[in-house]
């Protein structure tokens, strides 16, 4: 996975990216927890999503927000790590022009600015949101939501509660043209701590059905 550095709208910022395996390969781009409270690209949950894309022979990009490791610029509130995230996709795309499909998926704050990204972007085709944090942040800019995806929430989380997950995915499942997948993994907490596995086996399963059914 080799390190990248690309512009971003505050100066460089920091990435690992992988290849697709063939020239018209999908891409995908993966969006890391809040900066203020640790996240980077290599959060386990970012990484092992990131994963997940490249052993399906997706082009996959993971990136640093402004101002965490070697990325340029101080964080924004969310405004910025949106502009970050554009940038990068277009990165990501100047590699890619014929890519066929175009995946997002973050995890937390990564979600919420990876559901905006959906928004802003119609090429994005398919989603992954892990902890989607509901009661923190306003989603009611997915009105409607434009495409289809996997929200995963664990049952035990102490940081975004299951209520105003469950809330915003009924909200989402009303709307036609779309499918909201929505799974919850028992007994786990925000990091999906001691739950990594069911994590990533339901992404894994998503994932293939997704792969195998979009053709």
């Amino acid at each position: 996975m080799p390190e990248v550095i690309f512009p971003g709208p505050e100066g460089r910022l920091e990435g690992r990216y992988q290849p697709g395996n063939k020239p018209r390969s999908p891409v995908a781009i993966l969006l890391h927890p809040h900066p203020q409270g640790g996240g980077t690209m290599n959060n386990a949950i970012v990484q092992a999503m990131y994963q997940s894309f490249v052993r399906r022979g997706f082009a996959t990009l993971r990136f640093n927000f402004r101002g965490v490791g070697r990325s340029q610029g101080t964080f924004d509130q969310g405004v910025g790590e949106l502009s970050d995230a554009a940038s990068a996709l277009d990165w990501l795309q100047q590699f890619n022009p014929e890519a066929p499909v175009t995946w997002v998926g973050g995890f937390s704050f990564g979600a919420w600015i990876g559901m905006q990204l959906l928004m802003r972007r119609p090429e994005i085709k398919g989603f992954i949101s892990v902890a989607p944090p509901a009661n923190m942040y306003d989603f009611g800019f997915l009105a409607p939501c434009p495409s289809s995806g996997l929200i995963v929430q664990g049952l035990a989380d102490e940081v975004v509660a299951h209520g105003a997950v469950q809330k915003l995915v009924d909200k989402l499942k009303t709307q036609k043209h779309i499918t909201i997948t929505y799974e919850t993994v028992p007994g786990a907490n925000h990091f999906f701590a001691n739950e990594m596995n069911e994590l990533m086996g339901v992404i894994d399963t998503y994932l293939d059905m997704r792969l195998a059914t979009d053709r």
